[in-house]
């Protein structure tokens, strides 16, 4: 049974980026040209082949599979998000941002040669994620979702990340505690594979580094909708514990695992 109270949250949280646009496009990380290059081999998406991105937020992605010469619609929810997008994307002529919900958007014409989310699928409601997105696809299509999460690499700024984990455990506890190991990191295989709706599922895994500022990774952290959504002074209080604790360690360096989950698709 679905919580009416999950529900909400997520509602709620996937509303928050859209006030924080600018920075959401200074400062958050963009995905290796290696995984990009892995999700269209792995996709099979044709030459020219037509795209849908769901939730694009400002382009992040979306710069990269334009420059790759895809057709692309974006359907992105935040009006903000979308402007930037836009704006980003103006050099591409043949990608589009829709400002809609993706739940309720339906295109004039489906048959996409991929489905694709960069750290949106989650926000999508259950019920409707993975129906919908094979729904739209072309016989042969495929579904890409890649899920970047932070991970703990032993020897990594070990001492910085276990005392900013003190310092989010102090102000909003988190109930699941530190980032997993590189060798925790989940995918989504089974998830999918029961929907029974698609051929066959193959998951990549990809890692790399970004080294931030104090500045940076306060400002980083004022993206993510946890942070978001506390209140205004708890806010201030985390940004500036842990800009102090960085500083004192003339920065640091956050490493992320994408992992990228392919499902083929075949009409039943």
């Amino acid at each position: 049974m679905v919580c009416v109270d999950d529900i909400r949250d997520r509602e709620h949280r996937r509303t928050t980026f859209d006030r924080v646009a600018e920075r959401y496009d200074s400062v958050r990380p963009t995905y290796p040209e290696a995984l990009l290059d892995d999700l269209v081999e792995v996709a099979r998406i044709p030459a020219g082949g037509r795209v849908l991105e769901i939730g694009p937020g400002t382009g992040k992605a979306t710069v990269a599979l334009a420059e790759r010469g895809f057709e692309i619609v974006g359907v992105e929810l935040g009006a903000e998000l979308a402007s930037v997008a836009r704006r980003n994307l103006a050099a591409f002529p043949a990608a589009e941002i829709v400002g809609a919900d993706f739940e309720q958007w339906e295109p004039e014409r489906a048959e996409f040669d991929a489905v694709v989310a960069f750290t949106s699928f989650h926000w999508i409601a259950p019920e409707v994620r993975y129906e919908k997105s094979a729904r739209l696809l072309r016989d042969g299509g495929a579904l890409a979702i890649v899920v970047p999460v932070h991970v703990l690499v032993p020897g990594v700024d070990e001492d910085v990340w276990n005392s900013v984990e003190e310092v989010y455990q102090a102000i909003d506890p988190d109930p699941e505690g530190r980032p997993p190991a590189p060798d925790e990191v989940q995918d989504l295989r089974e998830e999918i594979e029961a929907t029974g709706l698609f051929d066959e599922v193959i998951v990549r895994r990809h890692f790399w580094s970004v080294d931030y500022t104090a500045d940076e990774y306060a400002a980083l952290l004022m993206t993510y909708s946890p942070n978001l959504v506390l209140p205004v002074d708890r806010q201030a209080e985390l940004s500036s514990r842990i800009h102090a604790l960085v500083s004192e360690h003339a920065g640091l360096t956050k490493t992320y695992a994408g992992t990228l989950n392919v499902a083929l698709y075949r009409p039943r």
